[in-house]
């Protein structure tokens, strides 16, 4: 496994050279402490919703996937969101202006999975869309433990690694190279999935996400 860090030049390069890239720390405890508690309460006021595959008037509910999500609305980000926003608008600054992605937009949102709730293998890039250029997954779990489970689990070409859902980091990964998944956990799992996104121009024949 690649080194962890959170240096910007050593974390466009590992995208550059490998496709994806570990960086612990990213949010600091207080902020992945709001965010965890936002996420709990919009679950346990029915605001999360089981999660489906696809895009548009396509998108089913399917056992491929068993988390609950939200969507943030960049017009109204709470204030603990905006935080994570920036942050992110920040990186998405720094990896164009190193990697010339053309990135432009970012869409995220909450993903709640309850114990033994997983997600299947897959890419996340559309058939019909090459939109999607970077994948990130930033942790919402304060104090897990590696007996907990619940590590995404990326299938690179030198075979599969499983990193640890562990509280502020982010895992980055090219949307339609590396296919993913997320192994069952034996405790509740927070995150927020997130991607970076550049003016869609339509295409054929990529995976599903």
């Amino acid at each position: 496994m690649m080194p962890q860090t959170d240096d910007p030049n050593t974390t466009a390069a590992a995208l550059r050279t490998h496709g994806w890239q570990v960086v612990p720390g990213f949010l600091s405890d207080g902020t992945v402490d709001a965010l965890a508690a936002e996420c709990r309460a919009l679950d346990a006021a029915a605001a999360l919703t089981a999660a489906s595959t696809g895009r548009g008037g396509a998108r089913t509910t399917t056992a491929v996937r068993g988390d609950r999500t939200r969507w943030f609305d960049d017009t109204a980000l709470s204030a603990v969101q905006q935080t994570y926003w920036h942050a992110m608008q920040t990186l998405r600054e720094t990896l164009n202006h190193r990697l010339l992605l053309g990135m432009e937009t970012l869409e995220a949102h909450y993903a709640l999975y309850p114990a033994g709730a997983s997600y299947a293998r897959h890419r996340d890039r559309f058939r019909d869309s090459d939109a999607r250029v970077l994948s990130s997954v930033v942790y919402l779990n304060r104090e897990w433990q590696a007996d907990d489970g619940g590590a995404l689990r990326l299938h690179l070409p030198d075979g599969a690694i499983d990193i640890a859902p562990v509280g502020g980091t982010i895992v980055l990964f090219l949307s339609d190279e590396i296919e993913h998944e997320v192994l069952p956990a034996r405790r509740e799992r927070l995150s927020i999935a997130g991607w970076f996104r550049r003016r869609e121009v339509a295409s054929t024949g990529l995976a599903n996400p």
